[in-house]
């Protein structure tokens, strides 16, 4: 049996910081790039479509493995796994570190995002295992607010690497952190895994065809203003079929990558309907702000990158805020509203072009905050809490893989749609028209995230009868 540890209790507070640094680092490679694409773009001479697949490099390994992680943690072991991934993430930054040309860097990033999936749902799921039942709550709460803060201090950190030290360092950071949460894991944190699995069994089918499906549907996006319309459909046809043999394949396997049982549940299947949507615009909203200040404002990478500072700020002091409230009156709340008025935070960015000051942006970044603190806590506590516990590792792969793979399309998808594409991102007209466009479907794509809780959501969180599974 698994040690309970409590967040009080040396080993629970070391375990809880080496799970929220080391999936912060995974996090925060996911957007600390952002504020760098400029610079990458003019060193390694790349075009928009290479310097977006050096985000969709890592999102898609992070996206379609992720799952794989989490089952894999199930059954051989969370803390091991988690070891293997911060191990493999390491190794990866070094290499995107010396990367020569863009598609070192984009390979290299690929096996970043490899490294990352392995770690990231084990996060979540030895939180969720090793630690008492009545400090989760609180511990899941921490976890995701300074999660979130990886993810909007990013730019600020790329932002300062890149204009005193390089890009590569943003890639370099890495090595002392990962060693320093290898070293707490090691020395803190129990195993734990689902003593139910049956022996070692793996879905490698189901695992394949997540990545073939993601893969074409993210190259379709991302490449369809250049290739062939026979070609695009192509494409498009062997996504689909790979999508709905991995239904087929996990409803028939005898240990399936995912419970598709899980999806039963009305407020499992909301919530990660909602991420899907929500993490899609944030996804878009991260990745073209930060370019079109530089671009189109003439901000340094740094001062773009201290957009991100209110929403750290915000989360850093609410979301422990946001999951007592979700805890007390129950997730529908503000996780219908959160996103509402993140939308009404992107609209307020529209002003962002030639001549935008921070009084310019500021009003917006700080409503977008502030909706961005009163969901994130709420999203993640709400899913976890509709799975079993010996579930843990799936249930937190599916949401943040639903929540990586919303980012990675959105963000494939969006730039053509508004139609950039080859060296318009050092364009200041054909970037600000794009960008302004981004920003209205984002802000849709938000208000129906909002509609989405609101409706599918019961007023308190249930649970999946163990009989279903």
């Amino acid at each position: 049996m698994t040690e309970l540890l409590t967040r009080d209790s040396q080993r629970g507070r070391l375990t809880l910081t080496a799970v929220t640094l080391g999936s912060g680092i995974a996090i925060l490679d996911g957007s600390v790039v952002n504020v760098a694409l400029r610079t990458i773009g003019t060193e390694l001479d790349a075009s928009l479509q290479q310097l977006q697949w050096v985000i969709n490099g890592y999102m898609l390994a992070l996206a379609s493995l992720v799952l794989v992680g989490g089952a894999l943690g199930d059954r051989l072991g969370r803390r091991r796994v988690y070891l293997w991934g911060m191990g493999w993430f390491l190794v990866a930054s070094v290499l995107c570190a010396v990367a020569q040309t863009p598609g070192q860097l984009v390979a290299t990033r690929v096996l970043q995002g490899i490294g990352a999936a392995l770690l990231t749902p084990g996060g979540l799921a030895i939180i969720q295992s090793v630690f008492a039942r009545e400090d989760r709550a609180a511990a899941i709460g921490t976890w995701a607010g300074l999660s979130g803060i990886s993810a909007a201090i990013g730019p600020f950190v790329g932002g300062w690497l890149v204009d005193n030290g390089g890009w590569r360092w943003i890639f370099g950071i890495n090595v002392p952190l990962c060693l320093a949460v290898i070293a707490m894991t090691l020395w803190a944190t129990p195993e734990s895994r689902d003593t139910e699995a049956t022996g070692r069994g793996f879905d490698v089918l189901g695992g394949g065809l997540t990545v073939l499906s993601l893969g074409a549907l993210t190259y379709a996006l991302t490449a369809s203003s250049t290739m062939s319309l026979g070609l695009l459909v192509l494409v498009s046809v062997v996504a689909i079929l790979a999508a709905v043999g991995f239904v087929v394949v996990e409803s028939r396997a005898r240990t399936p990558l995912v419970q598709l049982a899980l999806f039963r549940d009305r407020v499992f299947s909301a919530a990660n309907a909602m991420t899907l949507v929500v993490y899609g615009a944030l996804g878009v909203v991260f990745f073209i702000l930060v370019l079109q200040l530089q671009v189109s404002a003439g901000w340094s990478a740094l001062s773009a990158g201290l957009t991100g500072l209110p929403t750290t700020i915000a989360l850093m002091f609410l979301s422990s805020r946001a999951s007592q409230l979700s805890e007390r009156i129950g997730p529908r709340i503000p996780m219908a509203l959160g996103p509402l008025v993140c939308a009404v935070g992107v609209l307020l960015l529209l002003p962002a072009g030639r001549g935008a000051t921070w009084w310019t942006v500021l009003p917006g970044l700080v409503v977008f905050s502030l909706g961005l603190a009163l969901l994130v806590s709420p999203l993640t506590s709400t899913v976890l809490a509709a799975a079993p516990d010996r579930y843990a590792g799936v249930a937190s792969g599916v949401n943040n893989a639903v929540a990586r793979a919303g980012s990675l399309l959105a963000v494939a998808a969006l730039p053509a749609l508004v139609g950039l594409s080859g060296d318009d991102y050092l364009d200041p007209t054909a970037m600000t028209s794009g960008f302004r466009a981004a920003m209205v479907i984002c802000a849709g794509l938000l208000a129906v995230g909002g509609v989405v809780s609101w409706f599918g959501l019961a007023r308190t969180s249930g649970r999946v009868l163990e009989d279903a599974l």
